[in-house]
């Protein structure tokens, strides 16, 4: 297993392997193959935590990490890092994949000097992690009412005591808002799946 940085040529491979992972997970098919494709080019993302792993010559998982900023109640703007999408082939998956990258580019983000980190997942993942619900730092997500819960908004301080005294709202980085029609034109490169209604997805 090797951890590395996302190169110029593997850009494909992991873009098919998001849309394998994502497919039909959240939504009817999915947009997370194309967020990634559209943002390497975007002024947020950030180039240095961008990787894979590579077993045996294959790309099995792949994240990247997004500069944002929490908009804080006093004025402030206060700069953190969004994680993801980050992805598992579904052939590779509970194989210790997600774990590793995840935690060698965390560890690399500290390093680096950033502040914090936040995502939307799974609020029974990521605490392993050391996220927790961003509520609990006074952060609340963009467009959500701050009394409704948001138990898959998460935030974990890199430097601690970063977010002390912070009470705001977090924003998506712009770059992730992407056009449906684009979606599917960009869809046309790739093997064709079938989009299904299913169960306990969030989007229609």
């Amino acid at each position: 297993m090797i951890i590395r940085p996302e190169e110029e040529k593997d850009y494909f491979e992991v873009e098919n392997l998001a849309r394998s992972a994502f497919w039909n997970l959240y939504r009817p098919g999915c947009f997370e193959h194309y967020v990634i494709h559209k943002f390497r080019d975007d002024k947020d993302f950030v180039r240095d935590l961008d990787f894979v792993i590579e077993d045996n010559g294959k790309i099995v998982a792949q994240i990247i990490y997004a500069n944002t900023k929490i908009k804080a109640d006093d004025g402030r703007e206060i700069p953190i890092l969004t994680l993801g999408p980050v992805s598992v082939l579904p052939s590779e998956q509970k194989k210790g994949y997600g774990f590793a990258i995840i935690n060698h580019t965390l560890e690399l983000a500290k390093s680096l000097g950033f502040g914090a980190v936040a995502l939307m997942g799974s609020p029974d993942y990521y605490p392993r992690f050391g996220f927790h619900p961003a509520s609990n730092y006074h952060i609340y997500y963009d467009d959500f009412p701050r009394n409704q819960s948001a138990p898959f908004f998460m935030i974990r301080e890199l430097k601690e005591g970063y977010l002390k005294g912070v009470v705001g709202t977090y924003f998506d980085p712009a770059g992730y808002n992407v056009n449906q029609k684009d979606v599917d034109e960009f869809d046309k490169n790739f093997p064709p799946m079938k989009k299904e209604k299913r169960e306990g997805q969030i989007g229609g």
